[in-house]
């Protein structure tokens, strides 16, 4: 391994951890082992870590952070699962960030790796590796640095630069949202950015939404597509980009592009469409998430399957650059319809909602709802009927995450 690859990822070691718990307000441990992890930030002020705990059932029950679970290190906790594993990526805001691995063993985490990488801004599975993009924002800095780490050895595979300036070809730069396997492709929708001053993410162009195509491994940019009906794909650290069971990608756009820290965006919040085994936005395909949602746009959404997303979605006067939609809602983009869920808490009651969430991709996605009282539930949201259904009950924090391991 060579002098860089030690700097961006070095293996300090090879451990298991056990969950532990406490004689107050016990829960049989036995009860709460299963396939399902739950990434749960505890009641706190300032500066806690997230605790990781593993449930049999979401849609029943209830864990707790009081004397289990296992805790992270460090605050501001990604997660990705991949290859039977879940990651928990440390974003170290400019330091380095560590990176815990972890796999099942009956029913409860079991430690595989620490290892420390650069922070990075976006990362996906593509065949057995995950894909890691450190993003620069500023002009004086064009490269984007980029890392295969394989996820059966748990070593990095291969690393590379990316020219952003160029990637853009406008006098700006890309700066990737996200990335997403797309057939042995490497699809990476980014907005375009000024990198400069405290407005790091402004630009001369909030109206264009392009997506990046890289071959895979060489990480080769092959071309860039582009659209101008729509803003740009998906959001800071929010995936854009779906894959349908036939391989069509849609994408959606928040229309949320500034200048001056204002939105720009003259286009609505929509979605576009790139036809399967092409590489060229679909011309004959649009949606007008706006007009068919009453005004609303989208911040975030998860693919539960024959063309159905439940969507996180923000009013007009809610809509932000950074703003988590709490409002619940079902888009069929096959037939291009939209509807509220019902069944969910009242919004004044809800703190926030997890934007990591499950789905076996049968029509149900479940999502971690958080409350003002410090208690979180699991949701059931039944794509074909709108409706929510209240589930796994977690005590003493906000879920963050909710994922599955095999």
């Amino acid at each position: 391994m060579n002098n860089t690859l030690k700097t961006v990822i070095a293996i300090a070691f090879l451990a298991s951890t056990t969950v532990s718990c406490s004689d107050k307000d016990k829960i049989d441990l036995d009860t709460v082992k299963g396939n399902y992890v739950l990434a749960v930030s505890p009641v706190a002020s300032t500066g806690v870590a997230d605790y990781l705990l593993t449930a049999p059932d979401l849609e029943s029950g209830r864990v707790t952070t009081a004397g289990q679970g296992v805790e992270q290190d460090g605050t501001y906790r990604y997660y990705v699962t991949h290859n039977n594993k879940f990651f928990s990526m440390l974003y170290g805001q400019g330091n380095p960030g560590a990176v815990a691995v972890y796999n099942l063993l009956d029913g409860r985490l079991n430690k595989l790796s620490d290892f420390v990488t650069e922070t990075v801004q976006a990362f996906a599975p593509v065949n057995e590796d995950i894909v890691m993009m450190k993003i620069t924002r500023a002009m004086t800095n064009p490269l984007v640095n980029y890392y295969r780490l394989n996820t059966d050895n748990l070593l990095l595979a291969g690393e590379g630069t990316i020219n952003v300036q160029k990637v853009a070809g406008n006098g700006e730069s890309a700066f990737f949202t996200w990335i997403k396997q797309v057939g042995n492709k490497v699809y990476a929708p980014y907005m375009s950015i000024q990198a400069c001053c405290k407005a790091a993410f402004d630009t001369a162009y909030p109206d264009s939404a392009y997506v990046a195509v890289y071959s895979y491994p060489e990480m080769k940019l092959e071309k860039v597509i582009k659209d101008d009906r729509m803003s740009y794909i998906g959001r800071y650290f929010r995936d854009g980009l779906a894959v349908d069971e036939q391989g069509d990608v849609y994408a959606f756009s928040s229309a949320v592009a500034t200048k001056g820290g204002a939105i720009t965006s003259k286009k609505p919040s929509a979605i576009l469409r790139i036809k399967s085994g092409t590489t060229e936005f679909d011309k004959g395909y649009y949606i007008d998430i706006e007009a068919i949602s009453g005004g609303k746009n989208i911040t975030n959404w998860i693919y539960v399957g024959k063309g159905k997303f439940v969507v996180q979605m923000t009013t007009k006067a809610e809509k932000g650059g950074y703003t988590d939609g709490k409002r619940i809602g079902i888009l069929d983009v096959y037939n291009k319809t939209y509807q509220d869920v019902t069944g969910m808490p009242e919004l004044s009651k809800i703190k926030e909602i997890s934007y990591n969430n499950y789905t076996a991709k049968d029509g149900n996605a479940f999502i971690g709802v958080a409350l003002t009282d410090a208690v979180s539930y699991v949701y059931k949201v039944n794509a074909s009927t709108a409706v929510a259904t209240q589930g796994l009950k977690v005590e003493g924090g906000s879920i963050t995450a909710v994922t599955r391991i095999q």
